[in-house]
């Protein structure tokens, strides 16, 4: 089957007879595939180059500043081998020329959240993994749509690219394992397909680090035993695997398969929502710290607020300047999505260990075990103050949304921004 990427329409040739366009898209399998997976492309820089159109030519990289790291950058950063979570030092000396901006987590979410409606137009069975991508599964929609999943998705794509000016790349398959996987394998703009025909032979040669869940230390683990492709891990066997790594083992293998039964699932839970930032200098001094921590708060508070999820469990998180990681967690007494209430036991573990003599390179804070945002902040009989602040970061919000982060500012963030001019 051949569907044109131009106009959805299935034609027999790469010159499409609906539209005249040449954008063809081919795949025995296409009209029995409805597993998909959507990620925005480069979705923070992109964001940025599309409303300051000045920084269109440049490579851009959004993040901290020289102690920081790369939150994204844009594909003409990453031709100079810039990547997401690099030191932002290291990004600079690899590509000097380019623009860095530190960006607005408010505008992202937002506009995360109005792709996600159009996905949620498509289909219910749209799962979240972050703002910028998600699973969908469109089993069934054909009556609904006029179409094939394919077609719906082809549709979706172009969309988004006409109605926002962003571009997103598809992949589809038969599970999320696939899609996921063949969503990055043509970036940017890409709709990649991976069907069951083609399926163990694509997976054979590929490393195993490219398998979900197996990052630098489980790739490393594996090779140890001379398992450095998929296909090696298929042909050892269930047994082995299972012998050699437990229940992960045999995940592994189940996947060497092409095996993933997870489905999609809308009210899957996310594990944590986390914010954190590594210094320009070391830091001892407890206040200073604390003006980092309150912003880094407010983006934990701004997220769960995004996602409609509260938080039970709170982390926090320093690297001092010999990189040794300090956690440490607190249960709080009820799940919350207050920046307030996340700064406040923040605050209390971080006085622990900030003595002034310990310098420190990165702090980070986070909240995880979450529940419906609608158990969050209720307080008690006793507690008015948790109400009116609820009431407070729900108005300051809604300004920020409709006036733009600058429009409120907190006294202590006043604060910082003197400090750091």
């Amino acid at each position: 089957m051949i569907l044109c990427r131009a106009c959805a329409s299935e034609t027999q040739a790469p010159l499409c007879p609906t539209c005249g366009e040449e954008q063809p898209l081919e795949h025995d399998e296409l009209g029995q595939l409805a597993i998909a997976h959507l990620d925005c492309d480069a979705f923070y820089a992109s964001i940025e180059k599309r409303d300051d159109p000045s920084l269109q030519p440049h490579p851009v990289i959004v993040g901290g500043g020289k102690r920081g790291v790369v939150s994204t950058c844009c594909y003409v950063a990453r031709a100079y081998g810039v990547r997401s979570a690099m030191p932002m030092f290291k990004a600079l000396k690899l590509c000097p020329q380019a623009k860095v901006v530190h960006g607005d987590m408010r505008k992202y979410v937002e506009e995360g959240r109005i792709i996600r409606r159009m996905m949620e137009e498509l289909t219910p069975q749209v799962q979240p993994l972050s703002i910028d991508e998600a699973f969908m599964d469109l089993t069934g929609t054909e009556a609904l749509h006029g179409g094939l999943p394919a077609q719906s998705l082809i549709k979706l794509q172009n969309r988004i690219w006409s109605e926002r000016n962003l571009t997103v790349s598809i992949g589809l398959s038969f599970n999320k394992f696939l899609a996921k996987t063949a969503s990055d394998l043509d970036k940017p703009r890409g709709f990649s397909v991976i069907g069951r025909g083609e399926a163990l032979t694509f997976l054979e040669t590929r490393s195993v680090g490219t398998l979900p869940g197996v990052g630098p230390a489980g790739a490393a683990a594996l090779e140890r035993n001379g398992l450095k492709r998929i296909g090696d891990i298929r042909a050892v066997g269930p047994q082995r695997m299972r012998a050699l790594y437990g229940d992960w083992g045999a995940h592994l293998f189940a996947l060497s398969m092409a095996d993933d039964p997870r489905r999609v699932d809308p009210h899957g839970e996310r594990k944590s929502i986390s914010a954190e930032t590594t210094f320009f200098e070391d830091i001892a001094e407890i206040e200073a710290l604390e003006d980092i921590l309150w912003p880094l708060c407010e983006k934990v508070a701004a997220r769960c607020r995004a996602s409609d999820a509260a938080g039970l469990t709170l982390t926090l998180k320093l690297k001092d300047t010999r990189f040794k990681i300090v956690t440490r967690r607190r249960q709080l007494p009820e799940p919350t999505l207050l920046a307030a209430r996340i700064f406040q036991h923040a605050r209390e573990l971080l006085v622990a260990d900030a003595d002034g003599r310990t310098k420190f390179r990165l702090i980070g804070v986070g909240l995880s075990d979450f529940s419906d945002a609608a158990l969050a902040d209720k307080g008690d009989m006793l507690d008015t103050e948790t109400p009116r602040r609820a009431a407070v970061e729900d108005a300051v919000a809604k300004a920020r949304g409709k006036f733009g982060r600058g429009a409120v500012q907190t006294g202590r963030a006043l604060k910082a921004e003197s400090d750091d001019d």
